[in-house]
């Protein structure tokens, strides 16, 4: 298993993502966040197709972290169901690494 994860998921609207972005960061489940959009999604729901505006995070996290974090996504998140996948980061500098991993120590 990868040490490291870039998370995505999506929200309806930009203050909707920008208060889960500060919920996770400020807790330090991701080290950080990066908040795209608007986006246009084209997705089926309800066996009937759409599409829609959203606006994406993207959150920095390690393997260790991602429990919590996938947990408090769920619970705060404005969708019952919401796209919610970990991609392992394979390689990136040393620096970036280590600065995702110092900000996702809890605080004690």
């Amino acid at each position: 298993m990868a040490d490291y994860f870039q998370v995505s998921t999506a929200t309806p609207t930009r203050d909707q993502a920008v208060e889960l972005a500060r919920t996770v960061v400020s807790r330090r489940l991701a080290a950080g966040a990066q908040i795209i959009g608007p986006v246009i999604s084209a997705f089926w729901h309800d066996g009937e197709f759409g599409t829609g505006e959203e606006w994406q995070l993207l959150l920095k996290t390690t393997a260790a972290r991602y429990p919590e974090l996938e947990a408090h996504i769920l619970k705060h998140h404005p969708w019952q169901n919401p796209e919610l996948a970990a991609v392992p980061i394979q390689a990136g500098s040393e620096a970036c690494l280590e600065w995702i991993a110092a900000n996702t120590t809890p605080a004690e």
